[in-house]
């Protein structure tokens, strides 16, 4: 049997001009994905408030902060600092109490500190553009695939 060669090629851009050029463009005005995005983000947070979220309810919520973080990191909302530490904070003691037993309940301090973070979250996504959103991913991928990320026990 052969040995699996460790050798990848690296992927060709096509059109290199329309990916510069598509990268410019802002995100809302690029993607109609983007209302579907908030629209999920936003009932994930509302199940949360009744009491009826689930581990796929947190997982989008926790997507959508770390996204939040990554582009506060390149300057995005950089004068909301304390209502996202405050957002991420709360999403992380909810996620710890609630994962054992599947059942997140959030307290009131919580629900504030979460609004706040998901507005800033929808302001950000107005605002940028398609490659800032690249690299934001990117920036949360590699902080995963590092195990920077604080790990929620369950």
């Amino acid at each position: 049997m052969r040995k699996k060669s460790r050798y990848r090629p690296k992927p060709v851009c096509t059109n290199p001009i329309g990916y510069v050029l598509e990268g410019m463009t802002r995100l809302a005005v690029h993607s109609p994905h983007i209302i579907n995005l908030k629209i999920k983000n936003h009932a994930s947070l509302s199940k949360l408030t009744r009491g009826n979220a689930c581990r796929e309810d947190m997982d989008r919520l926790i997507s959508a902060l770390n996204v939040s973080e990554a582009l506060y990191r390149l300057g995005f909302g950089t004068e909301y600092n304390a209502e996202l530490r405050r957002g991420l904070d709360a999403l992380y003691a909810v996620c710890t109490r609630g994962a054992p037993t599947g059942r997140f309940i959030l307290r009131a301090e919580e629900m504030s500190a979460l609004n706040d973070a998901m507005d800033l979250h929808d302001a950000q996504l107005d605002t940028v553009t398609v490659k800032d959103m690249e690299t934001a991913v990117l920036m949360v991928e590699a902080e995963l695939k590092s195990k920077k990320a604080k790990v929620i026990k369950k």
